[in-house]
């Protein structure tokens, strides 16, 4: 009798060799199948594992928090505004009288204390113009292009002193000046002013918006104007008195405070849209404080007269080169400080 398993090889005979090439293709087939949950996953969209999360850095943990120097100095730092920046009235060479020079910038102003105070990775450029306004800002004054085309993404700080000459400042005291002994004639004056302030309100925060578009990671630093006058006793030739004094102060006061107000918007906005850099206000009202027109050594200068001209100089009610080196050192201290607010 055939046993079973002899039959089976009788039976296949030949075929024999075949099937078990089909059987080992059959086991290739199903085991990795079996075995391997990749190839599994991919041919029957079973057994397939979660995909572990994908790591990427958080933008904004990944932003380091800069010290105030930091901020100020990654890139460059430029000089822009009016006389007072410019250095008007702190003439010491004959470079600093040169009449070729429009913008009269001089060898003693502030800007020059502040460049040296700090390592500015990218330099710094002084372009300030004597007789600025916010306009001349924007469009250039003196021949020159726009204060503006001199900054962009690579500034880190820019100082500015602007707006005395919106409101007419110089036009104001010549007015005080130009009078006959105690009339009102200057402190008639006011509906002007009024009026030339209400429209800087409205160009400075416009020009302010500029600058930080153009240089929206620079520390913008905006200085007020110095009270000039000490209030207590006349200013012998100026033909200015105490109450006189006393007004045309007040009205620096109120400039510096618009401007002030004006930067502070400024920066809120972009603090609020998570802006990297900021606008701040040094203030500079107490800054001549002890050493105004007609003190024992004055940090700003009086009246000079050019007599052939009956015009009164540039100079005049201008910061002297010691009033120069206090206006580096507020905004030095400015720089330092900070804007009280995190920068990155």
């Amino acid at each position: 009798m055939i046993s079973p398993a002899g039959w089976l090889r009788e039976r296949l005979g030949e075929r024999r060799a075949a099937v078990v090439v089909l059987v080992a293709l059959l086991a290739l087939a199903v085991v990795p199948l079996v075995a391997l949950p990749a190839v599994r996953c991919a041919v029957f969209d079973s057994g397939c594992r979660e995909p572990a999360p994908e790591v990427r850095a958080d933008p904004v943990a990944g932003a380091r928090t800069l010290t105030p120097v930091e901020a100020a100095t990654w890139g460059s730092y430029v000089a822009l505004g009016d006389s007072y920046s410019s250095g008007v009235g702190s003439e010491s060479t004959v470079a600093d009288n040169n009449p070729l020079d429009r913008c009269h910038r001089t060898s003693k102003a502030y800007y020059h204390e502040v460049a040296k105070a700090f390592e500015f990775a990218k330099g710094s450029g002084f372009w300030a113009c004597s007789g600025a306004t916010t306009g001349d800002v924007r469009k250039g004054k003196g021949g020159e292009p726009p204060q503006l085309d001199r900054i962009g993404p690579d500034t880190s700080l820019i100082t500015l002193s602007i707006g005395g000459n919106d409101v007419g400042f110089s036009k104001v005291l010549a007015g005080c000046v130009v009078k006959l002994p105690w009339s009102k004639d200057c402190t008639r004056q006011g509906e002007d002013i009024a009026k030339r302030m209400a429209e800087l309100r409205r160009s400075l925060p416009a020009l302010l918006d500029e600058i930080t578009a153009k240089a929206p990671r620079a520390r913008v630093i905006v200085m007020g104007y110095p009270r000039a006058f000490s209030e207590v006793s006349g200013v012998g030739a100026d033909n200015i008195t105490v109450s006189d004094q006393r007004w045309l102060n007040a009205r620096a006061y109120d400039l510096g405070r618009l401007i002030g107000q004006s930067a502070a918007e400024a920066d809120a906005q972009i603090a609020a849209r998570g802006g990297r850099g900021s606008v701040e206000f040094a203030d500079a009202y107490s800054a001549f404080a002890g050493h105004e027109v007609g003190s024992r050594e004055p940090y700003m200068n009086g009246l000079t007269v050019n007599l052939p001209a009956l015009e009164a100089e540039p100079r005049s009610y201008h910061p002297t080169a010691a009033g120069q080196q206090a206006l580096a050192r507020l905004f030095i201290e400015q720089i330092k400080k900070g804007p009280g607010r995190p920068l990155s």
